[in-house]
């Protein structure tokens, strides 16, 4: 199939007045990320038939806050996103580039077609059902709720969550005590409102991306004195998104429960932690979608693909697990595959 024959359709006019189309956004670079943005594509297109908008993958160009050039080259792998319907969207890197590659994702918004309703994902994503079917109010954003407690850390004596988080609030000018979720306990992590970036979604990238980068960069060079004990590195894009949300009339909780890290996408991040905790489904989407020869030939230029798919290391790695008795902690989980010799990435 050649890319005019791609399912993914250029924009029709009117995008932004038509709330069933928008166009979905993963980053990608050199090395691994370019590699898992092409199973992307290829899940999408395979999963999600009924998708009408444009995929674009944001690639960061090479500039002074790049140590090497970070652009997708590669022409086999160029060729592949080609033919599954994508689209490279080149964007500049002004404020992170590899000191802080997370940054993409919020500098990449701005590069995106204004007032088209979007949904970001990380490129370590799967989508295994219909994403044209999730029902998102792109007037009410949110971002996925599969984490964990990773910030703050509170440490003994030192501020604790009320204190850091209600100095952010104040910071922005937003209401604090209406973010939380009174069924947790004060000083519990999970009252406050703390989302991964692996996906969000609004009405206009612009927006959401001046806001993104406004945020981020006044937490980054001017944090509140309660963060004086807190890193922000790697965390600074998931502390400044759930501000991000409030300050756009979002939420927790806007989409239905058991879409998005659910039935429909799974954000997998590692393809050993895939493996070793995702359903049976995930790991059958992953195995059909990289199974062509023509997928297959440029994915097994990555290593990790080559030998977790490709040669059975990830089926090794499903075996020394119960998906029904999963450690709590995803470190146990890694250095189980470590201890084993399958840990790759």
């Amino acid at each position: 199939m050649g890319p005019s024959q791609s399912p993914i359709r250029p924009t029709p006019p009117g995008l932004a007045a038509d709330p069933a189309v928008f166009n979905v956004v993963i980053v990608a670079q050199a090395g691994r990320l370019s590699y898992e943005a092409a199973v992307f594509a290829a899940s999408l297109r395979a999963n999600a038939p009924d998708f009408a908008g444009r995929l674009f993958i944001a690639v960061p160009q090479a500039g002074p806050l790049w140590g090497s050039d970070p652009a997708v080259k590669d022409d086999g792998m160029l060729a592949l996103y080609d033919r599954l319907g994508a689209e490279i969207l080149p964007f500049e890197s002004h404020h992170f580039g590899s000191s802080y590659p997370y940054g993409n994702k919020i500098e990449a918004l701005l590069a995106l077609p204004e007032g088209e309703p979007f949904v970001f994902f990380d490129s370590d994503t799967l989508i295994t059902g219909d994403l044209a079917r999730v029902p998102f109010d792109f007037d009410r954003p949110t971002a996925s709720l599969r984490r964990e407690g990773t910030w703050p850390k509170i440490e003994l004596y030192g501020p604790g969550y009320e204190e850091i988080w209600g100095a952010l609030y104040t910071r922005f000018g937003l209401d604090f005590e209406a973010s939380q979720d009174p069924g947790w306990p004060r000083e519990y992590w999970q009252r406050y409102l703390y989302f991964n970036a692996g996906f969000f979604f609004y009405h206009c990238p612009r927006v959401m991306g001046q806001r993104f980068l406004d945020y981020a960069l006044s937490i980054r060079d001017d944090p509140p004195a309660p963060l004086v004990c807190q890193s922000l590195d790697p965390w600074l894009d998931q502390v400044a998104l759930p501000l991000v949300i409030r300050s756009l009339g979002g939420g927790k909780r806007t989409l239905p429960e058991g879409l998005l890290d659910g039935a429909v996408s799974c954000h997998y991040r590692l393809l050993p932690l895939l493996y070793a905790r995702e359903s049976d489904r995930v790991v059958e989407v992953l195995e059909e979608v990289t199974a062509p020869n023509w997928i297959k030939k440029v994915l097994k230029g990555h290593e990790p693909m080559k030998r977790m798919i490709f040669q059975g290391r990830g089926r090794k790695v499903r075996a020394l697990f119960d998906r029904e008795d999963l450690p709590r902690r995803e470190q146990a989980i890694r250095n189980r595959i470590k201890d084993n010799g399958f840990w790759m990435r």
